[in-house]
């Protein structure tokens, strides 16, 4: 276990016995029917604080080490899993991470024990490895501290807790103790009920490489050892130098070594999975030729101070990157996306693990990867899969320069997309904002913090309601990592509950994808509120999971065509403003109108239903087409000149969202029939067909020319989706004044920015925001 060892993270957890506490099970019972023996289970606590008998859960299972997710869990689960530590029954059990987040896979979910199960792989569970779950819904248990007898395990802890799980940078110069993120500092592991330091002789950048991806920084830099050395000779005078005191904190804690002998190879994704020794009994001596670990790190482009700086560094950025997330509420987590032949695509999740997952993360400017996410577990992808079997060593500059396999459609499909949770910085963000008044912690009127400068209080207010939309929700969201938005709410008269009344903040507007509310637009210090009452402040919903909508490009391909309508069959079309503005000086009901009709089929990719913003209460019901409107502006369809000009329009109200069809294993939920409840369910399409009434563009007044067809759907952010951005899709168009040709459709952002722009040719209209 010294500065040579060459043993695996894996091998060595399981050797140091006494530095994790785990006890194995007796009689190992296979998971399900398996023809190779079955894989010997281990359990452990883990966890801080805990005693002896309690912790968070950890079972050992094909090698590794992973947690048990908290959803149905019961008392009966707990008892079967203290019976495996060598306890005789369990007084109670702990969710969402009571005892700290574990680390690697969730290994099981859903259990579902009788209680008197010999194995944990007896009880009901959805299979080994396959999780719905973060590590923040891992599980604990509190055993009885009764020992079954004879059990083969002690399971004591050792007075000393040997074991690493909270690690922390904390800075030592003056200024950067208030300054987010922390990018230097000395390294400290949590050991008791305080924080002790690492002893340095031998670290090495390998080392430093580890803990900047803990702290969510993607690589480390150079430290001047001597300015620490200078500091260390400062904290023994007790800072009497006035000159070094000024720059710097008084270290006059006692210096408490907890680690020495730290050897990483660098790709480890936690410093408890690098070799290291604990220094035992007095430490009054340790460390002698050294001085505390400091590690400096090197910030990713989103988290880097001066804004012009971050802009220009985000633009080098995005010109190089072949990959990016999609689909997570958060930053740093999401669907892994790649760019191949100017074509966004997925990556299967066929041995997909920690190393690949930090390859991606780190590329993208965070930390290592906290989670390697299978299953799409954050929403599937469209278009092609682009990788398949990706195993890199973890030391790679891009996720291109791992070993990968080129994939045949046979091998994966889209449910198998791969995702990653990376370590990001902690900047803080969350105490600059609450919600108050909710039914639970998911909802509430925002509040947000004023006057955070120096020295000052914090003084709470609320935001004016005015505008106020899913795209600010969104970001109020994310900053309280709460998930998604599911609605921005402008009046809240119904949360009364707090004894804040001043409105602060007024003119938000958000892009939508910002880490705080102070980094989106709003009004300066001057307030500008038409209502300013606490029932006009803004509220938000949020949500753990959210839909996506995305049409299906190549059917409005296949089936667009020119139909002349006579205007005699159009008078319900007119009424429901399907028609453009010059019909209404035709003369009715005389002559026709031509139209570019198509079929499109909306596809909800996402990981909940999509459900109309209005209530039942509200909808309207249209006598003409018999039908109700659920949403005021369901769809845009527009015909744009190749600079971006409008030069036809369609819109579409929703006529009636239901599921027309679905995927295989998935039930319809939504049928509009008789005053049904209306809706799109994940992995099910809504189909309006070609032939339906206002599914076209009237294109009377369009003189032949080569233009582009465009599809919005959610325009105007009604409805929360995981992302937006795939909500437009665009199709060359070519038209000679009797025929129409349609080509090269596709989603909005599934093409390169180089093919985008080519496509396009001109600058304009590469998002989906309607003018």
């Amino acid at each position: 276990m010294g500065h040579h060892s060459t043993w695996t993270w894996q091998e060595l957890l399981v050797l140091l016995g006494g530095l994790w506490l785990w006890g194995g099970s007796a009689q190992p019972t296979p998971p399900g029917p398996t023809r190779s023996p079955a894989p010997q289970l281990k359990f452990r606590l883990a966890g801080y604080p805990r005693k002896h008998n309690e912790g968070r859960i950890e079972v050992f299972y094909n090698d590794e080490w992973g947690t048990i997710c908290d959803d149905d869990f019961t008392l009966a689960n707990a008892h079967v899993l203290c019976r495996h530590l060598g306890f005789v029954a369990a007084t109670g059990w702990a969710h969402s991470a009571k005892y700290g987040k574990g680390i690697g896979r969730i290994w099981l979910d859903n259990v579902n024990c009788a209680g008197g199960e010999k194995s944990i792989g007896d009880c009901k569970h959805r299979g080994w490895g396959n999780s719905d779950c973060s590590h923040e819904e891992d599980a604990g248990v509190i055993c009885k501290d009764e020992r079954i007898p004879g059990f083969k395990d002690s399971n004591v802890i050792e007075t000393e807790q040997s074991h690493v799980e909270e690690v922390r940078l904390r800075p030592v110069v003056s200024g950067a103790r208030r300054r987010l993120p922390v990018t230097e500092g000395v390294v400290e592991v949590r050991y008791k009920d305080g924080w002790a330091q690492i002893c340095d002789e031998g670290w090495d950048t390998k080392n430093s490489r580890v803990i900047c991806g803990m702290m969510g920084f993607p690589a480390e830099k150079k430290v001047n050892r001597n300015f620490y050395k200078r500091l260390k000779r400062a904290a023994r005078m007790k800072g009497r130098s006035p000159r070094l005191g000024s720059r710097l904190f008084a270290e006059r804690q006692q210096l408490n070594y907890r680690l020495h002998s730290v050897s990483c190879t660098g790709t480890e994704v936690h410093l408890s999975m690098c070799t290291f020794q604990f220094y035992q009994g007095n430490t009054s001596t340790a460390c002698g030729a050294g001085m505390p670990a400091v590690v400096s790190c090197l910030p990713g482009p989103l988290f880097t101070s001066g804004s012009t700086h971050k802009k220009k560094q985000r633009q080098q950025q995005q010109g190089q990157l072949r990959i990016r997330l999609k689909g997570g509420a958060k930053a740093g987590e999401g669907r892994v996306e790649v760019l191949k032949s100017n074509e966004w695509g997925t990556v299967c999740d066929d041995r997909w693990n920690l190393l690949s997952a930090s390859v991606v993360c780190r590329e993208l400017g965070f930390g290592s990867a906290k989670e390697a996410l299978t299953g799409a577990r954050m929403g599937q992808g469209t278009g092609p899969i682009h990788l398949n079997e990706v195993q890199c060593l973890g030391t790679e500059k891009s996720l291109w320069s791992c070993p990968f396999k080129n994939i045949t459609q046979e091998d994966c499909k889209h449910t198998e997309d791969a995702a990653v949770r990376c370590n990001v910085p902690y900047m803080g963000y969350e105490n600059l904002i609450r919600l108050s008044g909710g039914r639970s912690r998911f909802e509430g009127r925002v509040e947000v913090a004023v006057g955070a400068g120096d020295g000052d209080e914090l003084r709470w207010g609320l935001v004016c309601g005015e505008g106020w939309g899913t795209l600010e929700a969104m970001v109020v969201c994310r900053q309280l990592g709460l998930g998604f938005a599911n609605h921005g709410l402008q009046e809240t008269w119904y949360w009364d509950a707090s004894n804040v009344t001043e409105m602060v903040l007024s003119g938000v507007k958000c892009a939508g994808h910002e880490m705080s509310l102070s980094h989106c637009q709003h009004h300066g210090s001057s307030l500008s509120c038409r209502n300013t009452g606490t029932r006009f402040a803004a509220g938000v919903i949020c949500s753990e999971t959210a839909s996506d909508l995305l049409l299906h490009a190549p059917l409005v391909q296949e089936t667009a065509y020119i139909e002349d309508r006579p205007l005699h069959m159009l008078y319900c079309a007119a009424e429901e403003n399907c028609l453009s503005s010059s019909a209404r000086l035709a003369n009715w009901p005389y002559g026709h109108r031509r139209l570019l009709r198509f079929s499109s089929q909306i596809h909800n990719n996402g990981r909940a239903d999509f459900r109309p913003k209005a209530g039942r209460h509200s909808w309207v019901w249209h006598e003409c087409h018999r039908h109700y409107h659920s949403m005021d502006i369901f769809t845009h369809y527009d015909i744009l000149t190749p600079n971006g000009t409008k030069v036809a329009e369609g819109h579409k109200a929703s006529f009636c969202l239901e599921d027309t069809e679905c995927e295989e294993d998935v039930a319809k939920r939504y049928e509009c029939a008789n005053f049904g409840e209306q809706g799109i369910t994940v992995g099910c399409w809504d189909l309006y067909r070609h032939d339906i009434d206002c599914q076209w563009i009237d294109i009377t007044d369009v003189k032949p020319g080569n233009y582009i067809l465009q599809v919005v759907i959610n325009p105007n952010f009604e409805v929360a989706e995981s992302d937006f951005t795939n909500n437009a899709m665009k199709c060359n168009c070519k038209y000679d004044g009797h025929r129409i040709w349609v080509h090269s459709c596709h989603i909005g952002d599934a093409l390169s920015e180089e093919a985008s722009k080519r496509f396009e040719q001109y600058p304009g209209q590469l998002n989906n925001q309607i003018s």
